[in-house]
Order: C-alpha cells, then structure tokens, then sequence
C-alpha cells in the first residue's frame, strides 16, 4: 500500500534530517543525490524543515560560493540541548551537549563510601544544574543516566540491589521530579557498547559483537545484529557471575566471588602483576610477556563461553583493563581463545576508553531528542 502524501513527506523529513545529523551541512543539490529525491520535493523539505526551526542555513558551497544551489544547510544545533551522567559507586560525571552531540561543558564529582542518600543526590543534581548553566541550557531537553546495576526491561527502572549505593536509585527518581526533561537510565555498560557500536572499536564492519567491561567490576554487552540485547530480566552480560575454572569457588546468587570476576576485575589483575613483581599501575604497558600472557589466558576463558553460547564473531575489551592493554593485549587474547574455540572471534581493543559510558548515554540521549523533535 502507498504511503499518504503526509506519511512521505514526514519519512522523507525524517531521512534528510539524519542525513545532516551523520554527513554534516549539505546543499540542496547533495541532499538530491543522497536521497534520490526530486528536486521539488527537497526544495519543499527545506523549506519545512526551515519553518519548523529544525535545519537552517550555516554557509555556502562551491567554487563561486553565492545563490540558492550553494546554500548549505544544517541542522539547528541549539534546537534541544541533552546530559549524560556516568554515575559510579564513589562519583558522578557530567557532560552536557547540543543537538549534534557536540560538547558544551563537563564535570565530575566524588561521592565518598557509605554517603548519605539525600546529601549525595542534592549534590549530584547541583553538578548537573552547574554544568548546564555553563553550556548555556536554560533548559535540558533529554538526559540519559548510565550506572551499574540491573534495569527492569518493562519498567526501564534501576532496580534495587544491596550491592550499589542507595542514592544511585534516589538519583534517577529526583532528576525526573526536579527536571522539565525526558530522563532515562541504562545500565552502563550496554551504554559502552552503544558508543562502540557507533563511534568505536565496531564501527567498522560489527554490528554483532559482546563488548567485555574489564574495571573494579566485570559486566558484559550484548549486540546482536546492530541491536542491544538485554534478555528477559535485563540481565544480559552479568558475566562477572560465570562460573569458570581457576576460581577460589562458585559464584551465588548474593554475590560473584567465585566467578569470572574473581579472575578478570581490577583488584584481580593488580594481584596478578605484583605475582610477577611489577606495579600494577604499570604492569600492562610493562610489556612484561608472562603476565600479560597469563591476563590473556584468564580474559580467554571468559571470552571462550561467550563465543560458545553466542558466536558473536567479535569482542570488545573495554573498561580500565581493556583500555590500557590495547591493542596488544586484545591480540594475546585472541591468539589464545582461538586454542579454546572453534568458533572464529576476533578482539579488538576499546578505541574510546573510559569515555564510552558518556559517549553512549548522550548518543542514547541524542536518539531521544531527534525521535521528539524529528518529524
């Protein structure tokens, strides 16, 4: 059945809009050819979309610079401005961008151990309030809120755990009060694999792939076919609970000692370079082989389960460890989870480091605020 001439002009809308949003400022004659629209027909887009205040003109282009062909246009950057949070155990990060994702202001603040619920949630909605009065935001269109911990899939609620600070499920309730804005919350990892899925170490040629958070916990990431899984109780990638060999004991359901985070999290790979007499705090740019054959023969059991169960083609080491291992480490990995599968999966390095949470929750935020304000 063929479109209503009001449902093409909206998906037509639509399809210019992300074009700018993804190749920058074009001119009519471009938007002509990526589109394969006629020339009336994007002639009349502009216009709507000029009218709705959403694309304006930001220059001209080409060798004589001057008349209508040559006007590029752009997307109104300053339509809607969006916040992501990184909230961790002990602090809380901000950044706050335009409509084109581009940033305005960031901060960050500590939260000490054992802080007080209400005390800790009043500062860290100050820090946002802060840093969107110095990107001069009047007011926050979308905010994404990425943290640790379970997110209830019918809900889209953090769920509660004595295993995370109170004021993290505090905070996401009070930014929904005190804010005029949508606020969403995902789990921080999924929102690495976002950022890496679309910005990083997958942007090329991975749209499935588990991206492994290596920091002082061990979680995992579930992409599938260019789509975040989340499973059926938002629990996807706990894959600091999987029972592996080479542990003290099995994991339980009231805590992962036991399990692959007790070979892979920080406080493990630190132990494992002062067994080999090096810094931890050095030791993975050392270049000390024995130890980083001995972190690659621990992050390959976790990397070989994965594979088995999901083929995923592809792993992403991500979080503090990934990071500082690179590229080399990701290589050391592979090399030894080919002896363990048969199934063909190549590592690949974190390209955007500890920024991937922020990255991924302003790119959620983004998506928010262009499926409200696109036609």
């Amino acid at each position: 059945m063929a479109a209503s001439p009001s449902t093409a002009r909206a998906l037509n809308d639509r399809l210019a809009l992300r074009l700018l949003q993804d190749e920058g400022p074009l001119t009519a004659t471009q938007l002509k050819t990526l589109t394969g629209l006629s020339r009336p027909t994007v002639a009349d887009l502009v216009e709507r979309l000029s009218g709705s205040g959403l694309v304006h003109v930001v220059g001209e282009a080409g060798a004589e610079r001057r008349g209508p062909n040559a006007r590029l246009y752009g997307i109104v950057a300053d339509r809607a401005h969006l916040a992501a949070l990184d909230v961790r155990t002990t602090s809380v990060s901000v950044v706050v961008s335009d409509l084109l994702g581009t940033t305005l202001a960031e901060a960050s603040l500590p939260v000490g151990d054992g802080a007080a619920p209400g005390p800790a949630v009043d500062r860290a909605v100050a820090l946002l309030e802060r840093t969107a009065a110095e990107a001069g935001a009047a007011r926050l269109h979308s905010v994404t809120v990425g943290a640790p911990g379970l997110i209830d899939p019918a809900t889209r609620e953090l769920r509660d755990t004595a295993q995370l600070p109170a004021w993290h499920r505090r905070l996401v309730a009070a930014l929904q009060q005190r804010l005029p804005a949508t606020v969403l919350v995902e789990n921080e990892v999924n929102l690495a694999a976002v950022a890496e899925l679309r910005e990083g170490a997958a942007r090329e040629g991975r749209d499935t792939f588990v991206l492994l958070w290596l920091g002082q916990g061990v979680g995992a990431a579930v992409v599938l076919d260019g789509r975040l899984r989340r499973g059926a109780s938002g629990g996807a990638g706990e894959i600091g609970f999987l029972p592996v060999p080479g542990t003290s004991r099995l994991p339980s359901a009231h805590g992962c000692d036991g399990g692959f985070d007790e070979l892979a999290c920080v406080a493990a790979v630190d132990a494992l370079a002062r067994a080999h007499g090096l810094d931890p705090d050095t030791a993975l740019e050392s270049g000390h082989q024995p130890f980083v054959d001995a972190l690659a023969e621990r992050l390959a059991i976790g990397a070989a389960s994965v594979a088995a169960v999901l083929d995923p083609g592809c792993v992403v080491l991500a979080g503090e460890t990934g990071h500082r291992g690179g590229p080399e480490l990701a290589a050391r990995v592979e090399a030894r989870l080919a002896d363990l599968s048969p199934l063909r999966t190549e590592v690949r390095a974190t390209t955007l480091g500890d920024a991937a949470i922020l990255r991924g929750a302003l790119l959620t935020a983004r998506d928010a605020a262009q499926d409200a304000l696109f036609p």
